[in-house]
């Protein structure tokens, strides 16, 4: 499995896009998509909501259990993804694509965000 190079990774496992005007998208790892099993339910947050660095801002619950979905940064929610809502499978079938799960105006983001290769090596064996 490869994490494309541009994202950065929380230990949570969730990924980050480069903000675009100041706006950033997030979703699961593959790695998480994996270990969670079918997912059938995403509860996201809200659309003017803020989540906080580190914090459960959702969950997403598969035929194996439940898991706390953690926001990478802080800042506003400005766009949740309703495919994903109606089609909870896209996070499995494209985790890095069609699967993301919101959007995120950042006002702070860690410095403890992994790039790729480190996300790696934090998942390996």
């Amino acid at each position: 499995m490869s994490n494309p190079q541009q994202l950065r990774y929380s230990k949570e496992h969730e990924w980050l896009s480069a903000a675009e005007d100041g706006v950033s998208t997030v979703g699961i790892t593959e790695f998480a998509a994996n270990a969670l099993g079918d997912v059938v339910y995403a509860q996201l947050p809200e659309v003017g909501s803020t989540v906080t660095a580190g914090e459960t801002c959702g969950e997403l619950e598969s035929t194996k259990s439940v898991s706390d979905l953690y926001s990478p940064v802080t800042g506003e929610v400005t766009e949740v993804n309703e495919d994903v809502v109606n089609d909870p499978s896209l996070v499995n079938s494209a985790p890095f694509e069609g699967g993301w799960l919101f959007k995120v105006r950042v006002a702070e983001e860690p410095a403890d965000l992994l790039s790729a290769d480190e996300y790696a090596a934090e998942t390996a064996g």
